[in-house]
């Protein structure tokens, strides 16, 4: 999970910070392609303009075809079933709190991917740093 942001509503202000923070993280190059569903957020003025500024080319998945989001919908799958159904949070902050360390420190660090060759985000970038996979 390279970008993400916590809102109250689910809007194009939310998608731009979100997308703002993975911008901030990696080196984009002119042509980057940007997957997402046909959300209506998506398809905002305001989220179109800010993927053109930065050279990026959105790309929305056919209405029922749920294999362009696959890793995605798995992620929030993990999500709920390793953060979320483990109970309640009494503030929206203890949320966030909780939501972040899930993210930046369990998921992308430690957790497992089978789409990653069975290692963590981490070590599959640190591995592609390094060179060719053996």
């Amino acid at each position: 999970m390279v970008g993400w942001a916590f809102s109250r509503w689910i809007n194009a202000q939310l998608l731009t910070d979100a997308l703002q923070m993975a911008l901030d993280r990696r080196l984009v190059r002119p042509g980057l392609l940007i997957h997402t569903d046909q959300g209506l957020q998506y398809a905002s003025t305001l989220y179109q303009q800010r993927l053109r500024s930065v050279g990026a080319v959105g790309s929305m998945s056919r209405r029922g075809n749920c294999w362009d989001n696959a890793v995605v919908e798995s992620f929030f799958a993990s999500l709920k079933k390793d953060l979320v159904r483990r109970g309640s949070f009494a503030t929206r902050q203890q949320a966030r709190l909780e939501i972040f360390d899930y993210i930046e420190v369990f998921y992308n660090r430690v957790r497992i991917h089978s789409t990653l060759g069975y290692r963590s985000p981490y070590d599959y970038e640190q591995q592609a740093h390094r060179g060719p996979f053996v």
